[in-house]
């Protein structure tokens, strides 16, 4: 079952579904970056088992909506005793599992990954930047392609902003690490497969908002030590000096 709730779809003005922001409106939301309690990791280890994850809330995005998510019982795991098991019931569904009530700007995302047997055909990856399902960032990883992208969704419509082919370690557990991050001027996502930078990207569309995880296409994997923090402490504390 898939849950549509805690959202609302912010103004839409000429070009994006979302107004890009203004220089006052990035400074206010990087001093709330300073918070403690955005520095987040889920284990799903104190979770019911069989549940959508304390704290999380299941949506979809994709022309059919059909997907679930559920803590299962693994013992042989990153962390034991728990896991995260998403699923996409579609070749053009998007299941996705979001954090409730964590706004981020520039976050670091780090979660260990790992598709079962049968679930070779589909994708798995992060969101971030989320306004709501049809509003986001993601980062998607094909394993069985060995294939990488960062894509950007404004009103349910996707563009590529960047992919690249990626080296798997021969190991059953796959770690990705996103990091969106700013440059003076510049927002960038750079991303990284089992510990190797594999793609980075400039794009200043979407700000803050929320952050989860997502499957594509008709596939299952599992998720487990999900990390969330803010990267404000790589932001500029003043302007560059004028030579």
């Amino acid at each position: 079952m898939v849950w549509l709730a805690g959202w609302s779809i912010g103004a839409v003005g000429p070009a994006w579904a979302v107004p890009k922001e203004t220089s006052t409106e990035k400074a206010e939301h990087m001093r709330q970056q300073r918070n403690p309690e955005l520095f987040n990791n889920w284990t799903f280890d104190k979770d019911e088992v069989g549940s959508v994850p304390s704290g999380f809330v299941a949506v979809a995005s994709g022309e059919r909506q059909h997907g679930s998510w559920k803590v299962e019982a693994q013992a042989s795991v990153p962390s034991s005793p728990n896991i995260l098991m998403g699923t996409s019931g579609c070749e053009s569904c998007r299941a996705i599992l979001v954090a409730q009530g964590f706004q981020y700007e520039y976050p670091e995302l780090v979660v260990r990954i790992q598709q079962p047997a049968g679930g070779e055909s589909g994708k798995v990856g992060v969101v971030f930047g989320m306004k709501d399902p049809q509003n986001y960032y993601a980062t998607i990883v094909d394993i069985s392609q060995k294939m990488i992208q960062v894509v950007r969704v404004i009103e349910g419509k996707e563009s590529v902003l960047g992919k690249a082919p990626i080296k798997s370690k021969p190991v059953d557990w796959h770690t990705l690490r996103v990091q969106r991050n700013t440059i003076i001027s510049k927002d960038f996502v750079e991303t990284y497969f089992d510990g190797s930078l594999a793609l980075s990207v400039e794009d200043q569309a979407l700000g803050v908002g929320q952050v989860g995880m997502l499957v594509l296409g008709q596939a299952s994997a599992r998720f487990d030590n999900f990390n969330a923090s803010p990267l404000y402490s790589s932001r500029p504390l003043s302007a560059p000096a004028a030579y």
